[in-house]
């Protein structure tokens, strides 16, 4: 179970791939590394409601981190080298964005809604049964655009670890023309971070309760959403 840990933390082995695929992941990795890493040093951070991280601390459970897939940039900064297991897609895209969150101390597990993802929640729960944190960009990778998957759910009832619903406000930021528009925050900008209320999710047994904790989800999501805009827009 150890080597399978580590494995999460190291980079994949790229045999599969061509040469020019292969210099593509490695320049891709680099690129979005120091990109993310040269912004996000310059970004002013602050939270709000972090005694909701807490409350999940001292309570003895690991946190289960969901957000908007298009908050991910200032996001990735900013809660990096706390050992976080994100799902990342079986892909060209998916490998280079594994590559460079594990430079950030996250680890990665290979999957998606669409290709191998039972297979990476089963991964998910044993390294979470092991201590370690998870991640979700719960309407990712392809959307629709803040609409909560299930996948975070499960998780949660398999594990009896709580969700922890955040949201990540850029003052100012450049936004991507792409599925979620991904927003690249601007240098020297301000961000707040808002926690909500953990989400607990017990033993449901059926579909109808794993739904009405996926709306749970999508409230509180888009309520700190509001919150968020609310801030930007007051410029306190």
């Amino acid at each position: 179970m150890w080597e399978k840990i580590e494995k999460s933390y190291q980079p994949a082995d790229l045999s599969a791939y061509s040469f020019t695929q292969r210099i593509g992941i490695h320049l891709a990795d680099w690129a979005f590394y120091l990109l993310i890493k040269f912004i996000g040093r310059t970004i002013r951070y602050e939270t709000k409601g972090w005694e909701n991280f807490q409350k999940i601390e001292r309570a003895g459970k690991i946190p289960i981190y969901a957000f908007w897939h298009n908050r991910i940039f200032a996001g990735t900064y900013f809660f990096r080298n706390r050992g976080i297991v994100v799902i990342t897609s079986q892909s060209f895209d998916g490998e280079y964005i594994a590559r460079f969150i594990q430079r950030f101390g996250y680890g990665a597990v290979r999957g998606s809604s669409t290709r191998g993802g039972v297979g990476a929640l089963v991964e998910m729960i044993r390294l979470m049964k092991k201590g370690l944190p998870m991640a979700f960009s719960v309407d990712g990778p392809r959307g629709p655009k803040y609409v909560a998957k299930t996948g975070a759910i499960l998780l949660a009832k398999k594990t009896g670890n709580p969700l922890m619903p955040f949201v990540v406000e850029t003052e100012r930021f450049w936004t991507i023309n792409n599925w979620d528009n991904l927003q690249i925050p601007k240098p020297f900008t301000r961000a707040k971070i808002f926690i909500s209320e953990p989400i607990h999710v017990g033993a449901v047994t059926n579909e109808s309760e794993i739904e009405n904790k996926r709306l749970e989800l999508q409230r509180k999501l888009d309520e700190a959403v509001e919150l968020g805009k609310q801030w930007r827009e007051s410029g306190k």
